[in-house]
């Protein structure tokens, strides 16, 4: 009964997330999905492979050039773990975040010009960077630009690889950037005869990248990731072996690598700089020593991180009133690593967009945004690029550089704006009740937990899925954390009791914990492993 119970309700999720034809559940449910494509129906790939392998017959010195995110990250040491194969004349250069910021810059050039560099190959970056290309190409340096980002006004005048050109022929667009560096590394591989093992050795990599970057994980992406956390739970690569044990983690998922693996390589770009997770994936097994002292770099900036990250999650959290249609916000001293991730949780809490603003040695103000679905929060900025010195994103993030005093005068048009969006289409506040499917109490067992396992990876437009529960009374709160904002509860209904738990947000349910109920839940059934037994709990996500 709960093997057609679980059957019934994976199957009404798949059709809701149009996998509807046998051959297209089969494809979703295996373990062993075969949808992956030829790198060389991408765009420009035989000739980048025929650059890059004519670069190393002649010689010149090759530098890989990546941004300082996971994705970035990843990148970079998928092309050098496969490059390395067929040249020692090989570097790699991350751009720091607080001294030069995303992309290529041309003192990065001139500093690889005068290290002997002959081609750069950029990854995860590049595709908007034309006049830096074509300042590398007069110092006499070739470039190969591979990016998954969309195109600019001008291309780079160079050979360029990214799915998003609109006359791609490639049948998946939505790659990460490691996801466009892995299918180049597929082609090199091809191309000059490796051992198919190379490939599958990076596949781990490929996997953290696609996932962290929060690119949808359908078709190709979603085989990259099966193949990748089965490369992940090997623990073949010395580097991720050693911080996923530092950090307790057992079987690898991709919320392992979303809520563990990711932040802790991110930390490093955020509070240092990118490269010490790079020394980390890159390093051999058998030098344990910069194993043993690069985790280390990486706990102590995912710490410093935190620390910094609450404290300016809290500062902003004080000046906000609850009646704001946009949280716009001058708090000074935030850290700029983290800005960025204390305006996305404000945004989650608070249901709407944000934007934190945070003085600098210039004189400047430096400002980052994150938006909820519906407000475009780039074109919003846009419409106001005269007050900007510097401003740039996309839909849901933004970055800029503005005067104090400009700052002051956009925060009252960027209200008003905003809630006239509100007031012209109100649905977009309407985000309570968000859920998959409706399910009874007894419903939730282990047998449904374990069988929707099989819907995993879980991400980007394939998220885990949210049931609602109707009418259960709440008994026997339990509060946890160091300011009780975590709560431990039985909910009880239709002749069954659950478990559940909910995270983070026990103050502002309270009141419906308290009160016992009647109460609906919505959230997601989940295996809670502890002491070798497993046992079945709804994490809650809403109480409405």
């Amino acid at each position: 009964m709960a093997d057609d119970l679980a059957n019934t309700i994976i199957r009404e999720l798949m059709r809701q997330r149009g996998i509807r034809s046998e051959e297209d559940a089969e494809e979703y449910l295996s373990d062993l999905p075969r949808r992956t494509y030829n790198p060389f129906l991408m765009k420009n790939m035989r000739e980048g492979t025929d650059l890059i392998l004519s670069e190393i017959r002649a010689g010149r010195r090759i530098c890989i050039y990546g941004d300082y995110d996971v994705d970035g990250i990843t990148s970079v040491c998928i092309l050098h773990t496969v490059l390395s194969r067929l040249t020692e004349n090989l570097t790699w250069y991350i751009p720091s975040r607080f001294t030069e910021g995303y992309g290529l810059h041309e003192e990065a050039i001139d500093l690889l010009h005068r290290e002997g560099v002959g081609l750069i190959i950029t990854v995860d970056c590049g595709i908007t960077s034309d006049r830096e290309v074509t300042y590398a190409q007069r110092l006499g340096m070739r470039v190969l630009v591979t990016d998954h980002h969309n195109i600019g006004d001008v291309l780079p005048d160079c050979v360029t690889i990214d799915p998003k050109q609109e006359d791609e022929t490639y049948p998946f667009r939505d790659l990460a950037g490691c996801g466009v560096a892995y299918k180049l590394a597929q082609a090199i591989q091809r191309q000059a005869g490796l051992d198919r093992s190379v490939i599958l050795e990076v596949l781990d990599l490929v996997a953290s990248g696609t996932v962290a970057d929060i690119v949808p994980l359908l078709d190709e992406n979603r085989t990259i990731v099966k193949y990748g956390l089965s490369k992940l739970n090997e623990r073949s690569r010395a580097g991720l072996a050693a911080l996923e044990e530092a950090i307790g983690l057992k079987e690898i998922t991709s919320g392992s690598i979303s809520y563990g693996i990711a932040p802790h390589l991110n930390a490093a770009g955020r509070m240092k700089h990118a490269g010490e997770a790079v020394r980390l994936l890159l390093a051999p097994e058998t030098d344990r020593d910069t194993i043993r002292n690069q985790v280390q770099i990486l706990l102590s900036c995912n710490a410093q991180r935190k620390k910094l990250q609450n404290e300016a999650y809290e500062r902003a959290r004080e000046q906000i009133t609850g009646e704001e249609s946009i949280i716009c916000l001058q708090v000074n001293g935030i850290h700029e690593g983290i800005a960025g991730i204390a305006a996305g949780k404000l945004k989650e809490d608070f249901l709407r967009p944000v934007i934190l603003a945070t003085d600098t040695e210039t004189g400047l103000l430096k400002g980052t945004g994150r938006s909820i679905e519906g407000v475009d929060l780039f074109r919003l900025l846009d419409t106001h690029r005269d007050r900007f010195v510097r401003v740039g994103g996309h839909k849901r993030a933004c970055g800029f550089t503005i005067s104090e005093e400009e700052f002051r005068r956009l925060q009252p048009l960027l209200e008003e704006e905003v809630r006239r969006i509100y007031e012209e289409d109100p649905s977009i506040l309407e985000l309570t009740g968000n859920y998959d499917l409706e399910i009874r109490p007894g419903d939730v067992s282990l047998p449904l937990a374990e069988a929707l396992s099989v819907m995993e990876p879980f991400g980007e437009a394939n998220e885990q899925p949210r049931f609602l529960i109707r009418d259960v009374m709440i008994r026997w709160p339990n509060y946890m954390g160091e300011s009780n904002q975590h709560v431990r509860f039985k909910a009880e209904g239709d002749g069954a009791r659950i478990q559940c738990v909910l995270f983070q947000r026990a103050g502002e349910y309270a009141e419906q914990v308290e009160s016992g109920g009647p109460a609906g839940l919505i959230g997601t059934v989940e295996i809670n492993e502890w002491n070798d037994r497993k046992d079945v709990q709804f994490i809650v996500k809403e109480i409405v």
